[in-house]
């Protein structure tokens, strides 16, 4: 059994697999139009998560990982919970960044009739739905933010204008805003009010001792 990430499942998998590979899907691209009612927003405030749009001659990287056989119905009934909101699993064809046969592996697409997380939207709505939404897992800024250094970092060779778009503007509203997230201290984003404001916070625990 294979799985291909693309979002979260870059940074956190939490099941047991043999082998990880880079690589990507061709016939699709990324974009945040799955709202997310539970992991990244509320039912009545959800946040957006990725999803895969097809549309011909695009791609999308992400990483393939194969699932030990012993493994493989526990990692489905996992996969399937976290991804129930509005997602189902698809096969498609893989292709390994080292140039090694194209080979099927498993996908969590979400479902584009009858699912009312399906959210085909302009990036300004989108934008706005993360920057002021958070779920159990964390926020919404945190998702979006961690999926694009994930990308960065992994793939530098990758050009993905909506994901990096999307990156620009949130990190553009948090400056406006002066937003405190923990993400961007974890990533490193070098934002002057967060440093002016660590500085400040220094010179006081100095003061206060």
């Amino acid at each position: 059994m294979w799985v291909f990430g693309y979002g979260s499942l870059l940074w956190y998998t939490d099941f047991p697999y043999e082998t990880a590979m880079t690589g990507e899907v061709r016939g699709y691209v990324r974009r945040f139009w799955q709202l997310s009612p539970d992991h990244r927003g509320t039912p009545e405030k959800p946040g957006r998560a990725v999803t895969l749009v097809e549309q011909h001659g695009g791609s999308c990287w992400g990483m393939a990982y194969r699932v030990p056989d012993d493994y493989a119905k526990q990692a489905k009934e996992y996969l399937d919970f976290r991804e129930r909101a509005g997602y189902r699993c698809d096969e498609v064809m893989f292709y390994p960044d080292d140039g090694s046969a194209a080979f099927p592996l498993n996908v969590y697409i979400s479902i584009s009739e009858d699912n009312p997380f399906n959210a085909p939207s302009e990036d300004d709505q989108i934008v706005h739905d993360i920057i002021t939404s958070r779920g159990h897992s964390g926020t919404n800024l945190e998702y979006a933010l961690r999926l694009a250094d994930c990308v960065r970092r992994m793939a530098p060779h990758v050009k993905d204008d909506h994901l990096f778009g999307i990156e620009k503007r949130l990190l553009q509203l948090c400056e406006e805003r002066q937003i405190v997230d923990k993400v961007l201290f974890d990533i490193g984003h070098k934002l002057d009010y967060l440093h002016a404001g660590l500085l400040s916070q220094r010179r006081t625990q100095r003061q206060a001792a």
